[in-house]
């Protein structure tokens, strides 16, 4: 059997256990292993296959694997509905106390209430919306 054989069986072994891996780590050995093979058949001697092999599988792990990656990796979702609300600053529009208020977030009017039942803002007060709690938005004012 020819080195060019071999090193062909060795890069459809390795590409095949990446489609168990997922990690696109075996497939660029499998790169170095498809190059290797070309390169036996040019008929170098063994070790310049393994040289081809070598060179060959870290350029594409350096190079084209991270790249591969962004592009197949899902991007991270942006926070929806009332998450996104989450953070935001908010104009106090009705005096908020701990059993009443409203406040402006992002255009809309919501309910709202202090983060600390003692805490109390006036209208015009700028403060950032902890989080939502049913239809009232929870706020605090940073010191």
């Amino acid at each position: 059997m020819s080195a060019a054989v071999i090193w062909l069986i060795i890069a459809l072994g390795l590409a095949g256990a990446e489609a168990l891996t997922g990690d696109m780590f075996l497939l660029m050995l499998g790169g170095g292993a498809l190059a290797a093979a070309g390169s036996s058949w040019l008929d170098l001697p063994i070790w310049a296959d393994g040289v081809v092999f070598l060179i060959v599988s870290v350029l594409l792990l350096v190079v084209v694997r991270p790249a591969l990656r962004r592009r197949l990796t899902p991007a991270k979702s942006l926070p929806t509905g009332v998450k996104a609300l989450e953070g935001k600053n908010a104009l106090v529009l009705d005096r908020v106390a701990r059993d009443e208020g409203q406040v402006k977030v992002d255009g809309q009017v919501w309910t709202a209430r202090p983060l600390n039942d003692g805490d109390e803002f006036e209208p015009g007060e700028l403060v950032t919306v902890m989080h939502i709690d049913g239809a009232t938005a929870v706020v605090w004012k940073n010191p």
